[in-house]
């Protein structure tokens, strides 16, 4: 046999491929907190009003000076 007979190549559309290659980049997000602390003291200020009773015994007198008798009755025209 001889040579084999070849016909020339036949060219198709290319094939289209996608490859993904992915990678992971880290951002930070840094969000503060503050916490204020605020204790609170009251002073509750109660008066008291102790109380004391006394008592006290009071005498009391009267002196008449009485003269040295019955008087003469009074008239009206004098004496």
């Amino acid at each position: 046999m001889g040579p084999a007979n070849m016909c020339p190549p036949i060219v198709h559309p290319t094939k289209c491929c996608v490859k993904h290659i992915c990678s992971t980049t880290v951002v930070p997000h840094i969000h503060p907190t503050h916490t204020t602390v605020v204790n609170h003291q009251m002073y509750q200020h109660k008066h008291y009003f102790p109380q004391t009773q006394s008592f006290v015994n009071e005498v009391s007198n009267q002196q008449f000076n009485c003269g040295g008798g019955p008087r003469p009755p009074f008239s009206p025209y004098g004496r």
